[in-house]
């Protein structure tokens, strides 16, 4: 029986494509979820050509497949064909002034889809692509408005999997592939967290297992002087200012307190993100006096007869009596938190909690991007210990 499901859309006129910039008079859309999304299995390191070629099918026509990257499993649409683009945005429930990422299998194709490529992104891709680097570039005006947000900006990157990459190629177009979830929820790091989102609304997911980083990657703005770092990812700063010396943060990108953002030119920047349905708490101090802070507040929640989810590392688990306890990693190996991170914040939701307490970590690494997102996920609702 079909389903449906309210997305948000803006209000458009006949003619406002290719805008000077997309409105933002938000209504509701109600879509009738009447499609059947097929799962293909595949073999991550050397995905089967046949299974490749039926999604790419879907992609060629203007239609939605979702697909493993090392990062994330992204949703993905023809960056070029502005309706498939729009489908991917009423899919998703995602606002349009939040721009997608383009992905792209070989570089070549980097100088179509930007105006200007600067010394410094060609060395950047040569040392960190394919890999968890997107690069802001600005447009080319070739890429519709709707792909870009309305900006003169781009986000592009190649993804560093096999899978992603053989699709790209069959579908022969870049494809805006933001992450495969329902806007605002934790992103997704298999099959299974997409069909949970996305089940009914695309068209095909390429089940290629869980994916190895489990953040999303690393967005790094060359449209501005110096470059920032939008948003913290599977490349770190340490990394970057190898090739680029003066790479810095953007604030928002390390912020412990809501910031303004009048345009993103990164998803990420506005709107919510990367939270689970239960309200999130973060605590953030030393080894010694988070867990103290975090059982007195899940005492708190426990006699308020609330279900209480606690996130934890390897070395503090065992100071937890009460709760839903779930351990991301030890908070000395930033890969396992990154890894964890959002299948344990859907597990949370699985299991009806409603609040979830979650440990801050050193943010060194790929800790810094851990701490983006937990911080993202509390929507900064975090309590200092010192």
């Amino acid at each position: 029986m079909a389903k449906s499901f309210s997305a948000f859309i803006p209000s458009l006129n006949a003619g406002d494509f290719p805008p000077t910039e997309l409105k933002v008079t938000w209504t509701i859309l109600v879509v009738e979820e009447t499609m059947e999304t097929i799962v293909l299995k595949v073999n991550p390191q050397r995905p089967e050509l046949d299974k490749i070629r039926i999604a790419a099918e879907y992609v060629k026509k203007g239609g939605l497949v979702a697909f493993p990257t090392e990062t994330v499993y992204g949703l993905g649409a023809d960056a070029l064909n502005t309706g498939a683009v729009l489908s991917l945005f009423r899919a998703k429930e995602r606002p349009l002034d939040n721009p997608p990422i383009v992905h792209v299998s070989k570089t070549e194709d980097v100088y179509e889809l930007a105006s200007q490529v600067p010394p410094e992104a060609e060395r950047l891709m040569a040392r960190f692509w394919p890999g968890p680097l997107t690069l802001v570039l600005k447009r080319s005006s070739k890429v519709p408005t709707v792909t870009v947000a309305g900006l003169d900006t781009i986000a592009v990157r190649m993804p560093r999997h096999h899978v992603a990459l053989a699709l790209i190629r069959e579908s022969s177009c870049p494809i805006a592939a933001p992450s495969a979830n329902i806007a605002g929820k934790p992103s997704p790091t298999c099959a299974k967290h997409v069909l949970d989102d996305l089940n009914g609304r695309i068209h095909a997911v390429l089940d290629g297992g869980p994916t190895h980083i489990g953040v999303e990657s690393t967005v790094l703005d060359l449209s501005v002087d110096p470059p920032q770092i939008l948003r913290p990812g599977g490349t770190s700063i340490e990394q970057l200012r190898k090739e680029v010396d003066n790479v810095i943060f953007h604030p928002f990108a390390i912020a412990e307190k809501e910031l303004p953002v009048e345009k993103a030119k990164s998803p990420g920047m506005k709107h919510r993100h990367y939270a689970p349905n239960a309200k999130v708490i973060l605590v953030e101090g030393s080894l010694l006096d988070v867990p103290a802070k975090i059982n007195q507040l899940a005492e708190t929640y426990l006699q308020q007869d609330m279900k209480v989810g606690i996130l934890a590392t390897t070395e503090t688990a065992s100071a937890y009596k009460r709760g839903t306890i779930k351990v991301m990693g030890s908070r000395f190996n930033p890969a396992d938190l990154a890894r964890n991170l959002f299948a344990l914040l859907r597990e949370f939701d699985d299991e009806k909690v409603d609040i979830v307490v979650a440990e801050g970590v050193p943010a060194e690494d790929l800790g810094v991007a851990v701490m983006n997102r937990l911080r993202r996920a509390a929507a900064y609702n975090i309590i200092k210990t010192e």
